[in-house]
């Protein structure tokens, strides 16, 4: 069995036959948005980092050098590919999203270069009611781009952005509510992935980042415009508290949580970080595939165990209920 490698806070993408992957350091500090990749989605080589250093705007803003950036999201659109960040005082909102593009991720292009687009969101403390970070990008049916961002305060929010910039547009202010919860509110890290008539966003309820401990789990709802108003499968407004959990810890699998959502061709991808309670809770990374049923998504066990056939796996579903079956369905292959 391939052990799955370190990771918190996943972003995934495919460029040719490889798919990218960019996390939250975890390895060491100072690691400003660490990149790997593989070819099955289970072996992984590291190749690099955005950054070596933070842009000297991220210190000036916030005050401080932060140890790490985090929660990217990588995406493409206008002809080059976008990854947005955060960068943040723990337990503040005293944070900012952060731009950086690339023509290409292939490390061995003589175009491989990333360009620090600056600031995209700015939340401050005292002032705003919304932080900053767990950045997100979907396009819509016409292509154009959006990001949804949020956590704890005001919860989960959407704004357009433009597609040359990758910023919201100059004089555009409109802020949709996506999700939030009562106090204390712990909900983070919005994705959203449309799938036939729906937009379905994926979310993280309840404690992150202190190990085994963590009880990360992930919720969903849908709505017919990317703006919203979602529900859950019981109707309930995300805005009100709702979401349908499709994923929680069990086994080895703490904490579950920090989805992104990609869709390969025909097949869709979630990743999510967890961590490991046979390997003293080091956060790691993890990819299911996403089938639907009934029109809402469906989780299948890790990638990383599914390599031998008959592999029983736990299998989550929009009704929030587990159920054991032996899974022979072959690696995703390149392409």
């Amino acid at each position: 069995m391939a052990a799955d490698p370190a990771g918190h806070d996943p972003t995934l993408i495919r460029q040719g036959e490889w798919f990218y992957d960019f996390t939250t350091g975890v390895d060491a500090p100072r690691s400003y948005l660490p990149i790997r990749r593989s070819q099955d989605l289970v072996r992984w080589e590291p190749v690099g980092a955005v950054f070596t250093l933070p842009p000297a705007w991220v210190v000036r803003d916030l005050g401080v050098l932060p140890s790490d950036f985090w929660a990217p999201d990588v995406s493409y659109f206008d002809g080059r590919y976008h990854v947005y960040y955060a960068a943040s005082l723990y337990a503040t909102n005293n944070s900012v999203i952060g731009l950086a593009t690339n023509a290409t991720l292939d490390p061995s292009d003589p175009a491989y270069e990333w360009v620090d687009e600056g600031v995209v969101l700015r939340s401050v403390p005292g002032v705003d009611s919304f932080n900053a970070i767990d950045p997100d990008v979907v396009l819509d049916e016409d292509g154009a781009p959006w990001l949804s961002y949020g956590s704890f305060w005001t919860g989960l929010e959407l704004r357009r952005l433009d597609p040359s910039t990758g910023k919201p547009p100059t004089g555009d202010r409109s802020v949709h509510p996506l999700a939030g919860r009562p106090p204390p509110g712990a909900i983070e890290a919005p994705s959203i992935q449309r799938h036939g008539r729906f937009y379905y966003l994926f979310a993280s309820f309840d404690r992150c980042c202190i190990g085994v401990d963590s009880d990360y789990r992930l919720v969903v709802g849908r709505s017919e415009r990317v703006s919203g108003p979602y529900v859950d499968r019981a109707g309930i407004a995300m805005e009100l508290g709702g979401g349908t959990e499709i994923l929680r810890g069990h086994g080895r699998y703490a904490g579950t949580g920090h989805s992104d959502v990609y869709r390969d061709g025909d097949t869709d991808l979630l990743i999510h970080h967890y961590y490991d309670r046979e390997d003293g809770g080091l956060p790691k990374l993890s990819v299911r595939e996403v089938d639907w049923s009934g029109g809402w998504p469906e989780l299948g066990a890790p990638l990383s165990e599914r390599r031998g056939a008959g592999y029983g796996g736990v299998r989550w579903n929009a009704n929030g209920l587990a159920s054991w079956r032996a899974y022979a369905t072959p690696l995703p292959t390149a392409r």
